[in-house]
């Protein structure tokens, strides 16, 4: 089992309208094959900052996902207009920060 940790933070007050496209998302990676489970976490002092948390069979499931056209249609429910701060964003994969 790979856990895969996408932290992120919202800089433009978009945070419900986040959280609520992640939890229309799994429609679309429930399907995808490896996945074993998804999880979106807030910060309790900071609702801007979000921890996506999916589990995966194996570190290759991910990476199938990532690449494929589902995953990029994925990102068609994010709210439009929405920025992140870049340097705060990191995805860990398994042990390793990417």
């Amino acid at each position: 089992m790979v856990t895969v940790i996408s932290r992120f933070r919202v800089r433009n007050g978009l945070e419900k309208e986040v959280r609520q496209a992640f939890l229309n998302r799994p429609r679309l990676v429930e399907k995808a094959p490896g996945f074993c489970g998804l999880d979106v976490l807030t910060d309790a002092a900071d609702p801007s900052i979000f921890h996506l948390l999916t589990r995966w069979t194996d570190e290759e499931s991910f990476r199938t996902w990532h690449r494929s056209d589902a995953h990029h249609q994925s990102h068609e429910f994010m709210p439009r207009g929405l920025k992140l701060d870049a340097a705060f964003t990191t995805l860990t994969v398994g042990n390793s920060i990417e």
